[in-house]
């Protein structure tokens, strides 16, 4: 991977050529994290290029890297940027900030009134999502769309959300809001100053809201089941 190319833009009918690559590598890495994503199929991905609402990485000799895309509810007043996914040999190079980046600037030039919003897991998607203006915020502060809620239901932690009536669940919600949002800078600095107790925190609701469905032991325990390298990133 030394002295490589990678560009990130818009995706164009062309790239339909990866969508079953990236289906499938969304399912793999879902299911090493051991939490869920909705699934989308080939041809949901065909879709989403079709409308020019995805953005791809590839590499100068035409490898694919990393895959995210839009989705609109509410009619359109929420926008998500979702399935965020990167190849497992192009992990952390940046690409991953660099997509997250492209397809939130394309959200803002597609729908500029609405809010953009994202559920994540990570403390690494929170940092990124600071960087842009991104706060943290509770789930009623989200789109209330049933078809939004219902892509949930093939994640693993779907029952939890469901326990909490949608109010609650393993991920951290984060919306930025065009009509009243903080400077990216602002984000930022409050997650640089606050990340330890963010990352706490995500142990603590990992910790808590799992309790209730982890299977207990005969014991009565609980059971849960490099090198550098010289890397262009072009954005278009």
């Amino acid at each position: 991977m030394d002295n490589l190319n990678i560009i990130i833009r818009v995706a164009t009918a062309a790239d339909k050529i990866y969508s079953k690559t990236i289906t499938d590598e969304m399912e793999s890495s879902a299911k090493e994290r051991g939490t869920g994503i909705a699934k989308r199929s080939p041809e949901y991905i065909d879709q989403k290029i079709e409308e020019g609402k995805a953005v791809i990485a590839v590499t100068s000799e035409g490898i694919w890297v990393g895959f995210c895309y839009i989705e609109t509810w509410s009619h359109g007043e929420y926008v998500a940027n979702s399935g965020l996914i990167v190849s497992p040999q192009f992990r952390k190079t940046g690409v991953a900030k660099a997509i997250k980046k492209r397809i939130f600037n394309l959200s803002r030039e597609k729908y500029p009134e609405a809010k953009i919003f994202g559920l994540t897991t990570g403390l690494a998607v929170m940092k990124i999502n600071s960087e842009l203006g991104y706060e943290p915020v509770t789930y009623s502060e989200l789109t209330q769309d049933d078809a939004f809620w219902d892509g949930c239901k093939s994640c693993v932690n779907y029952p939890i959300l469901l326990s909490k009536g949608r109010k609650n669940c393993l991920c951290t919600a984060m919306l930025y809001d065009p009509k009243d949002h903080y400077k990216p800078e602002e984000t930022k600095q409050f997650f640089e100053e606050n990340k330890k107790g963010l990352e706490r925190l995500l142990r603590f609701k990992k910790w808590k809201l799992l309790k209730p469905f982890l299977k207990k032991d005969k014991n009565g325990n609980n059971n849960g089941n490099g090198n550098k390298s010289s890397t262009r990133i072009l954005v278009y």
